[in-house]
């Protein structure tokens, strides 16, 4: 599937161009550049013992199954620094963000002056999301430590974490995962 920008678009050539400027910056370690995506992964148990595969024969799974509700993945990207997290969460709400954006502050990078953020312009992912999480003062605190760029509405490849994403899921997350444990531990860092 593919999301097709729109024609003779002002404001996704803006975007798009804004997000390709902070590409090109050179690396700064005080300033890093830290990309994030989020998706969201059903659980699912087998309901029979697959057929484990063999030399000329394919392993097969039952094509029922019991679903056993869904997580959120977030992952994060540094791509000069070659750094990246995920965290699974419950559930995809502006709190579960906010306290996402903490720790990448506070944990991650206790250090830095500033982190550049980029991300999709996704409802949960604004400043106002770490006001209802958090104190005024604590909220202020971290927005002054992120410089955010949205990448455009119909863009979101823009943003290296999708990618990132996307091979984690091609590489790992491709098959049936029945629990979060399960899933925290296939993307443990």
């Amino acid at each position: 599937m593919w999301c097709i920008p729109p024609s003779a678009n002002a404001a996704f050539v803006c975007a798009m161009e804004d997000i390709l400027e902070i590409y090109k910056r050179p690396y700064n370690p005080d300033e890093p550049l830290v990309c994030m995506d989020e998706m969201a992964k059903q659980l699912i148990n087998e309901v029979r013992l697959p057929i484990v595969g063999e030399p000329g024969k394919i392993a097969r799974f039952d094509y029922e199954y019991e679903r056993n509700g869904v997580c959120n993945l977030f992952m994060f990207y540094e791509p000069f620094g070659a750094k990246r997290y995920t965290a699974v969460t419950e559930r995809r709400t502006k709190v579960d963000w906010a306290y996402q954006i903490k720790e990448l502050l506070d944990i991650h990078y206790p250090d830095v002056k500033k982190v550049v953020l980029v991300m999709d312009n996704l409802n949960t992912h604004s400043g106002a999301s770490l006001y209802e999480a958090f104190s005024p003062h604590e909220a202020r605190r971290l927005l002054e430590r992120l410089e955010i760029h949205y990448t455009p509405k119909h863009g979101s490849w823009l943003n290296i974490a999708e990618i990132e994403l996307r091979v984690l899921m091609s590489q790992c997350l491709n098959r049936r995962i029945s629990d979060k444990k399960t899933l925290e531990h296939e993307t443990k860092n």
